[in-house]
């Protein structure tokens, strides 16, 4: 699994001229799954993206995670996190999980950070094609991969 974590004051998903989901101050996760990830992996990088500690304390150090700053997350599905550009002109997707378990290990994703997070989590629409609307604070943007052992 991997996730492009941005730290935004505002993000919103409009899926045919419509916003499906919206945050003020948080997190934007794109993310994108491969065949064998697990419960497992889900269950980790949601634990680690709830408690990322990248929001600045009064002395301007990234020190404080998203609870304590009232945040929220927005998490998109984003297949072409794994495409593969180093051949070729057209990006290889032969990584990525297929549709159905995609869909599969998504929803789960969200279910889960549900369950661990004290805050709201907004989403996007799976396999919809989504205009994604951010303001990145910072900038600030992680990459987080976990692959199952």
């Amino acid at each position: 699994m991997r996730a492009v974590i941005q730290r935004v004051s505002r993000a919103s998903v409009d899926v045919n001229g419509e916003i499906v989901g919206s945050i003020e101050i948080g997190l934007l996760v794109l993310v994108g799954f491969v065949k064998n990830d697990s419960d497992d992996v889900l269950r980790w990088m949601a634990r680690k993206i709830i408690s990322l500690r990248v929001f600045e304390d009064p002395e301007g150090k990234m020190n404080l995670d998203l609870e304590t700053v009232g945040g929220r997350i927005l998490v998109v599905s984003q297949f072409t996190l794994y495409g593969d550009c180093r051949k070729g002109k057209r990006p290889s997707f032969d990584r990525s999980a297929p549709p159905i378990l995609a869909e599969a290990l998504y929803n789960r994703f969200v279910e889960v950070l549900r369950e661990e997070a004290p805050f709201e989590i907004e989403t996007g629409v799976f396999q919809a094609h989504m205009n994604v609307s951010l303001v990145n604070d910072g900038p600030v943007t992680l990459v987080l991969e976990k692959e199952a052992t």
